[in-house]
């Protein structure tokens, strides 16, 4: 006998209000799992399949984000060209790399929202995923620019207008930052984090900026300027490499950070009547929901619902597996009798 559970929706932790929703399952005393609780409502083999992804709340930060940083963008260029600062330049390609992050992450958000249809069965999740490393990519190339028009400074030094940086930057610093600050929830999606990232990172560059300018303008030590600039460019990979890594794990179906392999392994291994767990997939279908599939051999499983749907509600009680798929097997390579 083989039988599959599919979890799709979250449920709630209120037994009697989930039985009221008409999800009429047998009592399940057997348990899924030994040690845990048990639950009498399971909510599973629905006729849709619903994908739905967390909007995150307002949706608005992103057009407001883009605004500021094309207006920061043509404040920091011509008072760089006025001013004849690097520095001040490099942090107006930053924003603009801002710009091209934003319009991804804000359209991958929308995308996300849309129902599955078609061929794409599980949604457009995973645009926020392309998004998330297309973002890192981006900040680390214009990270690359930074530093090589620096090593051009440092090697033809050129005198700064001290006082137009320090305003520019400083109106950047002001913008950057109260960016960032509305992108300080939600960190755990990827692609919010890598607003935030681009955000605060924009800060500290405006904040060297700053420093650089007023040094030189007490030292006329021209130098300092590409040489800020460096420094920051440090900082700034320093920080988005963690999130790039995780990105480019997720595009490649790797299982996310905040599933533990072994741990999930180990839980349905030690699930009453389980002889043995293999095939378990666990991979990203978006930046916030994470899916799994495996294979129980369970030598006296009875058939009933009770225990795969238990199974599925704990995986997304204390892993946050929202989308579970379980075929449960009497033995192993056991093939569907309909097959």
């Amino acid at each position: 006998m083989v039988d599959t559970a599919h979890s799709h929706e979250p449920h709630s932790p209120n037994h009697n209000e989930h039985d009221r929703h008409g999800h009429g399952h047998d009592g399940h005393d057997h348990g899924a799992h030994s040690g845990h609780d048990h639950h009498d409502h399971a909510g599973h083999g629905h006729g849709g399949h619903h994908h739905h992804i967390h909007a995150q709340p307002g949706d608005w930060r992103y057009g407001l984000a883009i605004g500021l940083n094309l207006a920061i963008v043509a404040i920091e260029v011509g008072a760089g060209l006025f001013a004849n600062s690097t520095a001040l330049i490099a942090d107006a390609g930053h924003n603009l790399s801002d710009v091209l992050g934003l319009v991804l992450a804000g359209g991958a958000a929308w995308l996300a929202r849309r129902p599955a249809k078609g061929r794409r069965t599980y949604g457009y999740g995973k645009a926020t995923v392309l998004a998330a490393l297309t973002n890192g990519l981006v900040l680390i190339f214009v990270s690359g620019g930074i530093v090589i028009e620096a090593i051009n400074r440092l090697l033809s030094p050129a005198p700064v207008g001290a006082s137009v940086v320090m305003i520019a930057a400083g109106v950047g610093l002001i913008a950057n930052t109260g960016t960032a600050l509305m992108f300080m929830r939600g960190h755990g999606d990827a692609n919010v984090r890598g607003v935030f990232l681009h955000m605060a990172s924009d800060a500290l560059v405006s904040i060297g900026v700053i420093v650089a300018a007023a040094i030189i303008a007490f030292t006329h030590w021209s130098w300092i300027d590409p040489v800020i600039s460096v420094a920051i460019v440090a900082i700034i990979v320093a920080g988005t490499w963690g999130l790039l890594r995780e990105a480019m794990d997720m595009a490649m179906d790797a299982a996310p950070p905040s599933a533990d392999v072994p741990t999930i392994q180990a839980f349905l291994s030690d699930c009453d009547g389980v002889t043995e767990v293999h095939d378990l997939h666990i991979w990203a279908m978006s930046t916030t929901e994470v899916a799994l599939t495996a294979h129980l051999v369970r030598p006296y499983h009875d058939g009933q619902d009770g225990f795969r749907s238990e199974l599925t509600q704990a995986l997304e009680r204390q892993f946050g597996v929202r989308h579970a798929t379980l075929q449960i097997e009497q033995a192993r390579g056991e093939q569907c009798p309909v097959c």
